[in-house]
């Protein structure tokens, strides 16, 4: 076998850039949201954090084709077959999800967001909305285009419709605000299908156009399904601590955005690795060769992880607000934010690779627990503690769920294998 990193790196470097751009956009949309307003960008967290688990439940769906369509290098046939039954069953997942995005205003007001933030909406539950049902209609080329071998194609989608994205920031949330950042994602979105789609198209042939296979979408089902409810268990609990953060007023919210931005620049890493890792996983003959690509994407991660972490700090949290109070409080839980970091990127790589393993549903196991737990404590530790207890308990929950992941692979790397 090749050297696992050389293997992972080959794959993941093309999707490292993907990921790249579209957390620069995602910090761009961040930082112009946080100059304009505080109360604008808080608003824009609060729908986000709706929109985040809704998201990975259509993208939880699709992730469950990548170990079947693994198996399909070098048979177009099947490959457009396998891609076919995965957007039947995010079509589902989508629809339900938009749904979700329009009831954003009535979650807000159970969830306790103050009135001034909750005012900001607009039209960006809607706008979202229309998002998650394109995501579902043609999402999964780019996966597919991963699971195949060609991960260098996702470049010619990904760095294009950041593009539009960060340009359309800039010309539109000057002037409209958060309703400009969700129109700036809308036309990024649409344009990022187009064209991963027609690009797929022209590496296999064939449509898109076939009727479900109802026996092998249920076989997809049991992979992506547990997936989906995995990730919207962790994003709605995360969502939950969006909430709680705000409920300590619209710094604390301010503050909890700019730090889950910074997450998911540090994440990058986690995410290519990832994407990388789950067909890899799905390919190797022996137990041995598994572990080996396990302990190889951990490592690659997490150099990068504390690699960046060096250049996180005060002065990247300035270039996200100019607000005195939201700075101040940012900066005081970082500390707290690298171990969390760390942690996090940690258990994304070990989850792509019990998807590998098409082991899921354990993966759902530990994650309901630990979120469990999390969404258990998170009120009261916001109240009495405010957000050094909420960054405080963020850590120790991904600790939980890493340590149990660890336990299931080792146990169903050796029982598949």
């Amino acid at each position: 076998m090749a050297s696992p990193h050389r293997i992972l790196l080959n794959a993941a470097l093309p999707l490292l850039l993907t990921a790249g751009a579209g957390a620069v956009t995602r910090l761009l949309g961040t930082a112009l949201l946080g100059h304009r307003s505080t109360v604008q960008l808080a608003a824009f967290a609060l729908v986000s954090a709706v929109l985040v688990p809704v998201g990975a439940a259509v993208s939880g769906g699709l992730r469950g084709m990548v170990p079947f369509a693994a198996a399909c290098r070098g048979r177009p046939a099947e490959a457009l077959a396998v891609l076919n039954d995965a957007r039947w069953l995010s079509l589902g997942l989508g629809t339900a999800g938009a749904g979700v995005m329009l009831g954003v205003p009535l979650i807000a007001r159970i969830g306790g967001a103050p009135a001034d933030v909750s005012a900001e909406f607009g039209a960006l539950p809607a706008l979202f909305a229309v998002h998650v049902l394109l995501s579902a209609a043609g999402g999964g080329a780019n996966g597919m285009l991963v699971a195949l071998g060609r991960s260098r194609l996702v470049l010619r989608s990904s760095l294009p419709s950041a593009a539009v994205e960060a340009v359309a920031l800039l010309l539109l949330v000057p002037a409209m605000g958060v309703q400009g950042a969700g129109v700036a994602l809308l036309l990024s979105t649409a344009l990022s299908l187009t064209v991963s789609n027609t690009l797929l198209l022209r590496l296999l042939g064939g449509s898109f156009l076939r009727r479900p296979r109802p026996r092998e979408i249920v076989r997809m089902a049991r992979v992506g399904v547990p997936m989906s409810a995995t990730l919207v268990v962790k994003f709605t609990v995360m969502g939950g601590i969006t909430y709680a953060a705000a409920r300590t007023g619209a710094q604390g919210a301010a503050a909890h955005a700019i730090l889950i931005s910074l997450n998911g620049l540090l994440g990058l890493a986690s995410v290519a690795v990832g994407q990388a890792l789950t067909p890899e996983i799905a390919r190797v003959s022996c137990a041995r060769e598994a572990r080996r690509l396990r302990r190889a994407a951990l490592t690659i991660v997490s150099a990068a992880v504390l690699t960046a972490l060096l250049f996180v700090g005060e002065n990247a949290a300035r270039l996200l607000t100019s607000d005195p109070g939201v700075l101040a409080l940012t900066v005081a839980l970082l500390p707290l934010f690298a171990v969390y970091a760390l942690a996090d990127t940690c258990a994304i790589v070990t989850a792509a690779a019990l998807v590998g393993l098409r082991s899921s549903s354990w993966h759902m196991l530990a994650s309901v627990t630990g979120y469990g737990l999390l969404a258990a404590v998170m009120t009261p530790v916001a109240a009495t503690w405010g957000m050094t207890g909420l960054w405080t308990a963020l850590p120790a929950t991904c600790a939980l769920i890493l340590t149990l992941q660890t336990v299931i692979f080792a146990r169903r790397v050796r029982h598949d294998h």
